[in-house]
């Protein structure tokens, strides 16, 4: 498992949680002012999971007037990038004069060495921070942090992508070792350089290893948006993405398989998982094979065979077979 600290404001008397909050962010982010409508009793929980050089910290916490001032920076600049991933509640951003809207399924985006204020809404705030120190994000020449887009979309694009690794990443935990946190932070570090140069319209700055694990990252998303198709193929991948098909198959060259042997493995995992729903047990196996991109019952049933060592029916029925036995 990661390595994960919690914060919990109620951990503290009523009195002093909405200052408890103030110094967490500090720790987390960078020293800043708050007041909050609910400072009687403010409440709000914090998770820190540690990435290496980065760190990501799902939170939720109620209305709050956030500002990093002119004198807090002169004080205290630990030189970061800050996302947040908003999941729920509304914020408006305003620094050098320009304002921002914050909803559900935006990325905010604020520089610890750039004033800057929010007002979140009256309802709470569920948002996934992300720090990055400056010094890991390469910005076009001449670009400094001021000009760093403030609100980017995480419905489409690249946006999207990270949205999605932020949203897996904090579900669970539990499959990756604490030594897998500095590598996730190199991936995050990926998305974000990428985000930015999107942003601006520059992804050329990009060193060269960088935009090629984007490329990678962009390339396995799309597949597993297009599994049920049967007709997802390297050739179809490489047109998708305006590379040539020996380009793809040189980008799979470090990875765990090859373009189409990952197709493979993530349809029969697909299918696995859905042979094994106890609501789907009355489905016929054909149906969740040809829904998984196997057309052809036979080429599915040795391919399941040889990942599984059981035929499809018969792992489905000792799966099935020992969650009844456990929950009678």
């Amino acid at each position: 498992m990661l390595n994960e600290t919690v914060f919990r404001s109620e951990d503290v008397p009523a009195a002093d949680r909405l200052a408890y909050w103030a110094e967490r962010v500090g720790q987390t982010h960078a020293p800043v002012r708050m007041s909050s409508d609910h400072a009687d009793d403010f409440r709000a929980t914090q998770r820190v999971l540690d990435l290496g050089a980065v760190s990501v910290w799902p939170a939720t916490f109620q209305q709050l007037v956030i500002r990093r001032t002119p004198k807090l920076i002169r004080q205290s600049d630990p030189e970061l990038y800050h996302l947040s991933l908003v999941v729920g509640g509304t914020g408006v951003g305003n620094w050098d004069g320009h304002e921002a809207v914050y909803r559900p399924s935006d990325l905010h985006i604020n520089d610890s060495s750039v004033p800057w204020e929010i007002r979140t809404g009256r309802d709470p705030v569920t948002a996934v921070g992300v720090e990055v120190p400056k010094s890991l994000l390469p910005l076009p020449l001449g670009m400094t942090g001021r000009a760093v887009p403030r609100r980017v979309t995480a419905r489409t694009g690249i946006g999207a992508l990270l949205a999605q690794f932020l949203t897996q990443l904090i579900a669970d935990t539990t499959p990756y070792q604490s030594s897998d946190g500095a590598r996730l932070g190199t991936v995050l570090t990926d998305l974000v350089s990428a985000l930015f140069a999107h942003a601006v319209e520059a992804e050329n700055i990009l060193p060269a290893d960088t935009h090629r694990r984007t490329l990678v990252l962009r390339i396995k998303n799309f597949i597993q948006e297009h599994l049920h198709d049967p007709q997802l193929t390297p050739a179809v991948i490489a047109a998708a993405h305006h590379i040539s098909t020996s380009y793809l198959h040189r980008l799979f060259e470090n990875e765990e398989a090859t373009v189409a042997a990952w197709i493979r493995l993530r349809r029969l995992e697909a299918a696995r998982r859905d042979l094994t729903d106890p609501a789907l047990h009355s489905t016929p196996i054909h149906a969740i094979a040809t829904r998984w991109g196997f057309p052809r019952a036979a080429d599915f049933s040795r391919a399941f065979r040889t990942a599984y060592e059981l035929p499809p029916k018969d792992y489905r029925c000792q799966v099935i077979g020992v969650r009844k036995s456990t929950h009678s």
